[in-house]
């Protein structure tokens, strides 16, 4: 006779709860079992009206990490002993993501973000475009002399949009779209980087802004359009001017150093609090308010890019490996990872929680896929997102029923995530 245990399943939707009493199972039970055997019950306690309920599909927790292999195992994985009556969550498992759009480019697309209804992306070619969700071209935006490494929206709504752009050519652009009329100013030229810009963050209150580059400099920004910079525009080139109207050349508010290489990402976590990731293989956590480092937390490989949610308050990270890390900046162990998710088969180049889902968050890489992960699978990712002929080299999961991503191909893809509410 096979060896049984006992589990008790739990679910913190309540409109699957089971009964609460044990069940006794094979050690051998997988995950489709368990889904099984929890539809049952729930088809069991349904009353007559709910009787053509349809079957969900579930995935199950035990020991705070998904199951992906049967139970007995997964128990021995974790030291746990199989007499013991084990505590099973479950809850619904996140649809796949369906494919969307293919917005073609004229080089690679290194930069992309969403907002409200509009995408906004940055190309190997010196120029920004906006396009609307459902596919359509907007504009085209000249200006940069370099090719743009990062972009943020900075205030939205009806009427009038601001955005930023960071780029190689050591600026960052502060632009001013209207939105009925489809036209486009660069009001603020942003001066200050010695070298390349890679990253651009923008502050909660929507009032300041980062950027990193090859200068290894963290530099500080007003981020409000309507703020009167400090230096003219004749310093600008005439030819951006002349494309532009006028606007002025904005200087740093402060300069925060101690990072080696270039810095790849940056995150506000609070109102004055920033996380930078660095090709020094070091993330750090800066005050701006006492103008230096707060913690450092140091890994074995170049970071090309984190993430900081501020639903679980963990950073993720893309390196020079095929593996995605977990860090918790703010405990006593923050340089010790967490929890290491290996699937992608090259450099993983960017990495992107999800904006309402304090678990799921997605990878891009050079190998060409973009995976969606639930941090308590680390074994295993949730789906592949296929569709890059080439390196995948941003992401974003700003708006949340959206994913997409631009790549070496030319493209920005779209998916639709299909997150139960």
């Amino acid at each position: 006779m096979a060896a049984q245990l006992h589990v008790r399943f739990i679910t913190k939707q309540q409109q699957y709860a089971v009964p609460d009493n044990p069940f006794t199972v094979p050690t051998s039970v997988t995950c489709n079992e368990l889904n099984s055997l929890v539809n049952e019950l729930l088809k069991a306690g349904n009353n007559e009206a709910d009787e053509q309920r349809r079957e969900v599909d579930f995935d199950f927790l035990v020991c705070g990490e998904v199951l992906r292999v049967p139970l007995a195992e997964h128990l021995e994985e974790h030291s746990v002993s199989s007499e013991a009556t084990v505590e099973v969550e479950y809850f619904e498992r996140v649809p796949a993501p369906e494919p969307q759009d293919c917005l073609l480019h004229d080089d690679w697309v290194s930069a992309v973000e969403v907002r409200s209804n509009w995408i906004l992306s940055g190309c190997y070619d010196n120029t920004l475009h906006l396009w609307t969700t459902k596919g359509k071209h907007r504009l085209t935006i000249p200006g940069h002399t370099g090719p743009i490494k990062a972009v943020a929206w900075v205030t939205h709504d009806d009427t009038m949009a601001t955005f930023v752009s960071a780029s190689h050519d050591q600026t960052a652009m502060l632009w001013e779209w209207n939105v009925a009329t489809n036209a486009v100013e660069c009001i603020h030229v942003c001066r200050g980087h010695e070298r390349g810009l890679e990253c651009v963050g923008i502050s909660r209150c929507q009032t300041k802004m980062a950027t990193g580059g090859w200068d290894t400099n963290l530099k500080i920004w007003s981020a409000d359009i309507h703020e009167s910079s400090d230096e003219p525009g004749e310093s600008v080139p005439k030819r951006l001017k002349t494309e532009h109207g006028k606007f002025q050349v904005r200087t740093p508010l402060m300069t925060l150093k101690g990072h080696k290489e270039a810095i790849s990402s940056v995150q506000w976590t609070d109102s004055s609090e920033l996380s930078t990731a660095s090709w020094d293989h070091t993330l750090r956590l800066w005050d701006t308010e006492i103008g230096g480092i707060k913690s450092e937390i140091v890994g074995n490989k170049s970071f090309f890019d984190s993430s900081w949610s501020p639903l679980n308050r963990m950073l993720i990270t893309a390196s020079a490996d095929k593996h995605v890390r977990l860090y918790d900046p703010r405990s006593r162990e923050g340089s010790l990872v967490k929890s290491t998710f290996t699937s992608h088969t090259q450099w993983v180049q960017a990495v992107q929680w999800s904006s309402t889902e304090e678990h799921l968050f997605i990878s891009g890489s050079h190998d060409q896929q973009v995976k969606l992960w639930d941090s308590r699978s680390p074994k295993a990712p949730l789906f592949d997102l296929k569709g890059h002929d080439g390196k995948v080299l941003c992401c974003d999961w700003s708006k949340p029923e959206l994913i997409v991503s631009g790549g070496s191909d030319n493209t920005v893809r779209i998916f639709r995530s299909n997150q139960r509410k």
